[in-house]
């Protein structure tokens, strides 16, 4: 006859001791407290399944109370009655927590907030909405681990196929740094995105348009003073061939950057494309369009702000402003104000190019491999600047012209 068990009662549960070797308190119908020798107290299910003795772990005492045991433990059999395995619904039940918490949205909604600080924050918005549209609506509810190498690049062709390679090249960069991510917080058990280089058509390399020609370039001065639109964009325009810096970093310029003392502004590593502090040196042309706009936003944070003072002017203003000007996207760019610089700075006035590029912001190293810091020739590039302000005011008044250098023979 077999061994009556004596129900459990809380008291007995509190006062469980460890002992050298684990020790099973059974509390009946399969249900038992295994008491470690750390002194754990777990709560177990044993039964039997298609003849096979089986576990099931039900968490542990004190968070797991004994009535709370019992009543998985009830669950459990009713799931017995019916056929059913409860260790197989177990599973499921996780595999389906994984599939809400572990998806590729997600993960890639968590590695973005993690990294956008690192980022300037239109290049956190732009990538987020590249994801939000190219690649959510496909693989973005499946979870991660069970995405193929097939499936992410029938993702990125669908953006491939529009036409647009360059952006499904941009994607699959994205997808490197996610699915990085992801296998180093051991939510992916390998980088997809890794694999799949050389697999989508090659990106053309493509330069934004820009204006070089002098000839052309004093025109293009004459009809910016000449704009009729707002006020703050005609700043805007005449300001960034002077500066030559990239239009994200124009549009966010903000009144507490600049040093009218000392004829500078100052731009901070987080707005820089190489996240590192940058000091663009002000003309007298440069200080008198700060000046004429001051007035006007001088009390907000951005010289150039949008609807509210506390907003940035919106990233297609100039562009918009080009185009109504008659300039199209084969001419000229926002961007093509920093070519114009280099180019002519280069192939006219014969400046040394290391003051261009140190200027420009790019990575520019010394003669010992260091990367030249933000101050490096500043008394150079600030006669660099003058001179360039005042060679774009001879060109809008007709000034001579001078010839670009004639290719070595």
């Amino acid at each position: 006859m077999p061994k009556r068990i004596i129900p459990l009662s809380d008291m007995k549960v509190q006062k469980a001791k460890p002992q050298s070797k684990p020790v099973s308190l059974f509390d009946g119908g399969g249900l038992y407290l295994l008491v470690t020798p750390s002194g754990g107290k777990l709560w177990r299910f044993k039964y039997r399944f298609n003849n096979k003795e089986k576990k099931l772990a039900f968490g542990s005492y004190p968070e797991i109370s004994l009535q709370d045991a019992r009543q998985r433990r009830d669950d459990a059999r009713r799931l017995l009655a019916n056929d059913v395995d409860p260790d197989a619904v177990r599973k499921a039940q996780k595999q389906a927590k994984t599939e809400e918490t572990e998806t590729f949205e997600v993960i890639s909604r968590e590695w973005h907030d993690k990294f956008k600080s690192k980022w300037t924050e239109g290049h956190a918005l732009k990538m987020m909405r590249a994801l939000e549209r190219d690649l959510f609506p496909w693989i973005g509810a499946k979870p991660i681990k069970d995405i193929t190498a097939p499936e992410l690049l029938a993702a990125l062709r669908r953006t491939e196929s529009r036409g647009a390679v360059d952006a499904a090249h941009r994607l699959r960069g994205i997808c490197n740094m996610i699915f990085r991510y992801a296998t180093a917080t051991g939510r992916a058990q390998h980088n997809l995105a890794q694999d799949l280089i050389g697999s989508l058509s090659p990106a053309k390399k493509r330069h934004l348009a820009a204006i070089t020609e002098p000839n052309e370039v004093a025109n293009l001065l004459r009809v910016i003073d000449s704009y009729h639109g707002s006020f703050i964009v005609r700043c805007a325009l005449r300001l960034s061939p002077l500066v030559f810096v990239r239009p994200g970093e124009l549009r966010h310029m903000q009144w507490d950057e600049l040093d009218f003392e000392k004829t500078e502004w100052h731009i901070p590593a987080h707005k820089m494309k190489l996240r590192q502090p940058h000091i663009v040196p002000l003309s007298k042309q440069s200080l008198e369009i700060l000046n004429e706009i001051k007035p006007l936003t001088g009390n907000g944070v951005y010289v150039f702000h949008g609807r509210t003072s506390n907003r940035p002017m919106s990233n297609n203003a100039i562009l918009a402003a080009l185009r109504n000007m008659g300039y199209t996207a084969e001419q000229m760019t926002p961007h093509g104000f920093r070519a114009m610089a280099r180019t002519i700075l280069d192939e006219v006035l014969q400046v040394r190019v290391d003051l261009i590029e140190a200027q420009l912001a790019h990575r520019v190293l010394d003669v010992l491999g260091r990367a030249y810091n933000r101050t490096s020739h500043l008394p150079e590039r600030k006669k660099m600047m003058q001179t360039w302000a005042d060679y774009l005011d001879g060109l809008k008044i007709e000034a001579k012209v001078l010839p670009f250098k004639k290719a070595a023979v």
